[in-house]
């Protein structure tokens, strides 16, 4: 945030200056927040509440466009939910960061601004601004742009300028402009998670009443634009194809579903890969390199996007599709590569993927640390009825229940499958159960970690509940229990 409302260079002149008074010397938040103040010669006033007021402010925003007199205000008013010891809190200094896009999908120069009775002038020795730091400082206040010819989307928050929650008035059609045409890429990416996540909760409504599941087509066409936007950055682009995760999605809802959550977020990553299907398999291709491994942004980005365009084409059933795997796999010429088109191959059972892990393993058996990789691809796999493969795995010369970093690999990773550890009928919660009493003899510490993964289980149905509920009875009853898993799960069952 100091360097947000700085920008560069007075963040520096303040580090320097910070350098200056206190190198060597053990010092404080206040000290550093004196040295950016003083470098710089401006007013934080209520800056320090950041570390000393508990809470994420959660910040409003209303928007108004006057056509008539071509103002454009945005009126902001911020709370600080009441937290043990501190029931009532003060407004805090929120630097936002703020663009307004036109119609065209560019930024509009911003002129001026009204705020508190003064009036504030933009632009400087005739360079365009496009993008403004505002410092909403009180419980309410509002921000008047000026000269603004058309209503513009706000871009709010851009490089996500403060740590809080934003609650702004934009519609869906407002966050579907800005995940096509906003020139801030955090906010570009965070209008495609937050349709991401109204679209997969409407889907998984839908799902739950038996309703035919249907892509909206202007987030297939959101993803699309980014896709086959050049300009953008190739990390960047990973990041925002990249869907929320089924836990968040669960954890958003009343009762959790994993069913529903899964077959709704499979069924929208097969419509993606379907839709986009060749222009996914140019990005594969056009991000190949039969160079050795390079560590810098550039490769680590260009291999970023094209694992994800091959994820996202693993859901398919196609022959074209797993010829594409398998070169991938062979002719990778680093691990990232290699893993990244073992994990899409894994998504579907058959010969090939048990080939390919086969081949896998024998390569790399004696790197430890591969090989726990390899086992926890394996038992997060959404493959139906996968607990009985991580049984088998039980008896892999690969595994060792001795060994912790081991079991949190394949046990672990198999309570990270919702669709399987969670699974209906309960096999997951036996398996589960099953291990951590038999692990609780050799290790109470890696076992009462493990017996973790049922802390939650009131978050679920009625019928997971009872299941859950059984097994941690079963182990709470077990022979010599040791104090650790005890507690835990004596705690979980009392939650």
């Amino acid at each position: 945030m100091y360097k947000t409302l700085l920008t560069s260079s007075g963040f520096r002149k303040g580090m320097d200056l910070y350098f200056k008074r206190h190198d060597g010397q053990a010092v404080t938040c206040e000290d550093f927040f004196a040295a950016m103040r003083d470098a710089n010669g401006v007013d934080f006033s209520n800056f320090l509440l950041w570390y000393s007021q508990a809470g994420t402010p959660r910040v409003k925003v209303v928007s108004a466009y006057n056509a008539e007199a071509k103002t454009f205000s945005l009126k902001f008013s911020q709370e600080v939910p009441s937290t043990p010891g501190q029931p009532v809190k003060e407004p805090m200094f929120i630097p936002v960061a703020l663009g307004l896009v036109g119609s065209t999908g560019k930024d509009i120069p911003l002129t001026s601004v009204d705020h508190d009775g003064k009036l504030e002038t933009l632009s400087s020795n005739g360079q365009t601004v496009h993008t403004t730091v505002l410092r909403v400082t009180k419980k309410e206040e509002e921000f008047v742009f000026n000269d603004v010819p058309e209503r513009p989307v706000p871009s709010i928050l851009r490089g996500y300028s403060a740590p809080i929650r934003l609650d702004s008035d934009l519609t869906d059609a407002d966050l579907y402009f800005l995940l096509a045409n906003d020139s801030d890429e955090f906010n570009r990416w965070e209008a495609g998670q937050v349709l991401a996540r109204k679209l997969m909760l409407s889907l998984v409504s839908d799902f739950q009443q038996n309703k035919a599941l249907v892509l909206n087509p202007q987030f297939l066409h959101g993803i699309k634009s980014i896709l086959g936007d050049s300009i953008l950055d190739k990390e960047f682009i990973a990041k925002a194809l990249t869907l929320p995760g089924e836990g968040e999605i669960m954890d958003m809802l009343e009762v959790a579903d994993p069913d529903a959550v899964h077959a709704v977020r499979t069924f929208i990553r097969k419509q993606l890969a379907s839709e986009l299907k060749q222009e996914l398999i140019n990005t594969v291709k056009n991000n190949r390199s039969s160079e050795q491994y390079v560590f810098d942004h550039p490769n680590m980005a260009r291999r970023a996007l094209k694992n994800v365009a091959l994820a996202y084409l693993g859901s398919l059933e196609d022959e074209e599709i797993t010829e594409l795997m398998l070169h991938e796999y062979k002719t990778a010429t680093n691990l990232t590569e290699q893993f990244s088109a073992l994990v899409a191959i894994d998504q579907k059972p058959g010969q090939t993927r048990d080939e390919v892990l086969a081949d896998f393993y024998t390569k790399w058996q004696h790197d430890y640390l591969v090989i726990n990789k390899w086992l926890a691809l394996q038992a997060m796999s959404d493959v139906p009825g996968n607990v009985e493969n991580v049984r088998k795995l039980l008896n892999h010369p690969a595994f060792d229940m001795r060994n912790p970093n081991k079991v949190y690999s394949l046990i672990g990773g198999f309570c990270g499958s919702p669709v399987n550890f969670h699974a209906k009928d309960g096999s997951g919660y036996r398996f589960l159960g099953e291990v951590v009493v038999q692990l609780d003899k050799l290790n109470p510490q890696v076992a009462s970690r493990m017996v973790s993964a049922f802390s939650r289980w009131k978050r679920y149905d009625e019928t997971r509940q009872t299941l859950a509920k059984a097994e941690l009875e079963m182990i709470l009853s077990a022979n010599g229990l040791s104090e650790n898993v005890f507690e835990i799960a004596s705690k979980s069952l009392a939650a």
